[in-house]
């Protein structure tokens, strides 16, 4: 049946805004994305934007929740299934090397890349935070290695965990300078080789 009346306006989509959010600031940074860069890709005005989110670095720290929630936390996922640091970081490395890639979002991983350009102390900080404590994540787990006799006993197990952070923060790098998926998997074969045994 059709009334006169019209529905109901639509409500605010928080999801939505969020995951636009947070595309804006994986291809350009935090410092580049401006709050009109942001207005424009919400679709709503500056007043709408503080009101729902509270100041831009509310709504970044928001979009890194988001971000490692659904393109992120697939290391911390390996390194909890596969049986050693090694199959993790195979894992990882490749998996990276398809999310870096992947043409449905920027290449990369955004709490990489959005750090390369600010001048916000909070912002950097927080960020190296997270990078630091994926870091610890692998240290830890190769640690475990070395207690169970997986990996030699004499294995520096902090140069290997920033092993594993360089490698996979290089390819997150590559991928914006263009790499293929084919060319970043070559790279995780390569980084998988030098592995201790």
């Amino acid at each position: 049946m059709v009334t006169g009346q019209r529905g109901r306006p639509r409500s605010f989509d928080r999801d939505a805004a969020l995951d636009k959010a947070m595309f804006a600031f994986w291809e350009n940074g935090y410092e580049a994305t401006s709050i009109s860069d942001l207005t424009g890709a919400l679709g709503i005005s500056a007043p709408s934007l503080y009101a729902a989110f509270g100041d831009k670095r509310k709504l970044f720290g928001e979009v890194v929740a988001v971000y490692g929630g659904r393109y992120g936390d697939f290391a911390s996922v390996a390194l909890a299934e596969e049986p050693t640091a090694r199959a993790a970081l195979e894992r990882i490395l490749h998996e990276a090397a398809e999310v870096y890639t992947d043409p449905a979002h920027p290449p990369g991983c955004m709490v990489i890349s959005a750090a390369v350009n600010t001048t916000s102390q909070e912002v950097a900080e927080a960020l190296r935070e997270r990078r630091a404590a994926n870091i610890e994540l692998f240290e830890r787990r190769i640690r475990a290695d070395v207690a169970a006799g997986v990996l030699p006993a004499d294995t520096d197990t902090t140069a290997l965990a920033r092993y594993a952070g360089a490698v996979l923060q290089g390819m997150s790098q590559q991928s914006r300078d263009g790499a293929t998926r084919e060319e970043l998997e070559a790279v995780a074969e390569l980084a998988i080789r030098a592995w201790p045994h």
